[in-house]
């Protein structure tokens, strides 16, 4: 056996197999446009890594011996599954193929995230998703575990393990129908003292802003409604039960028929964050999907079509 190269290489083993399919060294010379003394050494080499004859050889023809003929058929297989494997990679890095999987809470899955999805998908066909509308406390979880490639969402900082990227920088606001008093602005949390509040329930993040920007204004504004979605509180708005506070992002697809306005002193910023795993390298389809997310907020937002 050859010390220096116990294993063939891919150049032996091309090279046999085309003098096996052509019937001679000149024949095959002439198809795979190599040398005949190129194609002889090649396959040389690989009889002595292996330690076998795979070839008779005579002055007009070679002839597969039966070792050789069984490692043909063997290696054509392989090499088939290998060009098989090189062409899926070479799919999944030019994006024609590949698997992603979003989570993202119910308010942002069905607005301004579902638009920006489709637009990828549109452009990259051969992709399949999929999406996780789940509350915001579980995505980060998720993604750490492998089991999200991406997160969107309303996060604390400093959450372990993750690489987070702001998408959107967005202001809690009133909103209202368009009828409404103070629909035109511009508005302050006093401002609300006396309305009718359709809330979220208390274990909502964006209801605990809420009471954070009433009690900084002393105003003592319990909700007469409270639900657990914001559609469904949008639609009561919208029904003319009362006014809610969301950020502006949350009237995506009710921008025609609600108000919105930003509410002032105190000012309170809430930002929509893509969280990806610190530990993995993301795939080229994450990767890819994570600059669409980045350009497809800054583009919405700049529009109003985000809130």
């Amino acid at each position: 056996m050859n010390l220096i190269n116990p294993r063939p290489s891919l150049r032996q083993i091309e090279a046999f197999l085309s003098v096996a399919d052509a019937g001679s060294f000149s024949a095959a010379a002439r198809k795979t446009a190599a040398t005949q003394p190129a194609l002889s050494q090649a396959v040389r080499e690989l009889e002595e890594v292996l330690g076998l004859r795979l070839f008779f050889r005579t002055t007009r023809r070679v002839e597969l011996t039966a070792e050789g003929s069984a490692l043909r058929d063997r290696l054509a297989m392989g090499l088939d599954l290998l060009d098989d494997a090189l062409a899926r990679a070479r799919d999944l890095a030019q994006l024609r193929s590949g698997h992603l999987r979003i989570a993202a809470p119910p308010l942002l899955a069905s607005t301004v995230l579902a638009r920006l999805i489709a637009e990828f998908a549109a452009r990259h066909p051969g992709l399949s998703f999929d999406l996780a509308d789940v509350v915001s406390a579980e995505i980060p979880l998720l993604v750490r575990r492998g089991l999200a490639d991406v997160g969107v969402g309303t996060f604390v900082e400093g959450e372990a393990g993750l690489d987070r990227r702001v998408l959107l920088g967005d202001v809690m606001s009133l909103v209202c129908r368009p009828d409404h008093p103070l629909a035109r602005g511009p508005v302050v949390w006093a401002d609300l003292a006396g309305e009718r509040l359709i809330g979220l329930d208390r274990a909502s993040g964006l209801r605990k802003l809420a009471d954070l920007g009433l009690e900084a204004a002393s105003v003592d504004l319990p909700p007469v409604i409270v639900v657990h979605q914001v559609a469904t509180a949008l639609a009561l708005v919208e029904a003319g039960m009362g006014v809610a506070v969301f950020p502006r992002y949350a009237v995506h697809d009710r921008a025609q028929r609600l108000a919105c306005q930003p509410l002032e002193k105190p000012r309170l910023k809430r930002e929509v964050v893509m969280v990806t795993a610190a530990d993995r390298m993301p795939s080229p389809v994450a990767e890819a999907f994570s600059r669409h997310l980045l350009q497809g907020f800054a583009s919405a937002y700049r529009r109003g079509d985000a809130g």
